[in-house]
């Protein structure tokens, strides 16, 4: 008799636990065959405030929402670049990413890294696979799409050259972007007057996480410090209209357009080496054309994906 009674209090537990456990995991999207629960989201929001703190000012909705999409652009890019890649080899050469993402966020070394993936309650092994994910893509999209690349050399080292000495004052300035398809079915001027709006309420780090498509975005639009010889065109014209913390107008760019924010600038007194100057020109173009291609290619595959929200 009191083996039965222990028997009936052990499955009386077990379903009491199991029943706990069933109502605080919820199933929040489904991508295809591809879960997205709120333990999920909760985990995402702590990366995305590590990757931009300033993400801690959100409401609870808000950053939920970001989290989510965040979420969905991960599996929906790892679904296609698991047709081309082995995970489990490419796994064995993350160094260089992680590297990189490192100095990106000013970590001097893998044991502080650690310390801080710990005191944001983040797992070691879960940031590396995203790692592997945005790198991975970021090669997929090379391959795919440098071929159309578009580049005029000269014409970017004439522009160098004559940007270079036509300044007696030179300076470098400290941007953040927000860049926005110019496939929205809104109304530009709609658009800017949200983000204009959400900019004065939540600030400009918050609104790019919201509403940029740069890969800039998740750290909050930072572009960081660029020589002025770097920018040309209406981009260079409209930047140096600009005063600190001032946003400019929305920038009409190849897919899309570009608001910039001036964070700072500084007076830049050292000799310019035009060939390095042209070198940097020609990265900073190819990345912004191959990210244009990544939109469009991402946009793509999510159209013909089933997304259902619960």
């Amino acid at each position: 008799m009191i083996k039965i009674k222990f028997i009936f209090i052990v499955i009386l537990l077990t379903t009491q636990y199991n029943f706990a456990l069933s109502s605080s995991i919820q199933i929040k999207v489904k991508v295809q065959d591809h879960i997205i629960t709120n333990i999920d989201i909760e985990q995402e929001k702590k990366y995305l405030k590590f990757l931009n703190p300033k993400l801690k000012e959100l409401e609870n909705n808000r950053l939920n929402e970001i989290a989510k999409n965040s979420l969905i652009t991960l599996i929906i890019k790892e679904r296609e670049l698991l047709k081309f890649f082995n995970f489990n080899e490419e796994n064995k050469n993350i160094e260089s990413i992680e590297k990189n993402f490192l100095l990106s966020k000013n970590i001097s070394n893998k044991d502080e890294y650690l310390k801080i993936l710990n005191s944001y309650d983040l797992d070691y092994e879960t940031i590396r696979k995203k790692l592997i994910i945005e790198g991975l893509w970021n090669r997929y999209i090379y391959s795919k799409y440098f071929k159309n690349v578009k580049l005029e050399k000269e014409k970017l080292r004439k522009n160098l050259i004559k940007n270079f000495e036509k300044k007696e004052r030179k300076y470098e300035y400290n941007l953040s972007e927000i860049m926005i398809p110019n496939d929205t079915t809104e109304n530009l001027k709609i658009t800017f007057s949200k983000i204009k709006e959400s900019i004065d309420e939540i600030g400009f780090e918050n609104t790019a996480n919201i509403f940029s498509v740069s890969n800039t975005s998740k750290n909050g639009g930072l572009i960081g410090w660029i020589n002025e010889v770097q920018i040309t065109g209406i981009i260079s014209e409209t930047i140096n209209k600009l005063k600190i913390n001032e946003i400019s107008k929305p920038i009409p760019i190849t897919n899309g357009y570009l608001i910039i924010k001036l964070n700072n600038k500084k007076n830049f007194e050292e000799k310019i080496d035009i060939d390095k100057e042209l070198e940097k020109l020609l990265n900073q173009e190819t990345n912004r054309q191959l990210n244009g291609f990544s939109i469009i290619l991402y946009k793509r595959l999510k159209k013909n994906i089933d997304i259902n929200e619960y």
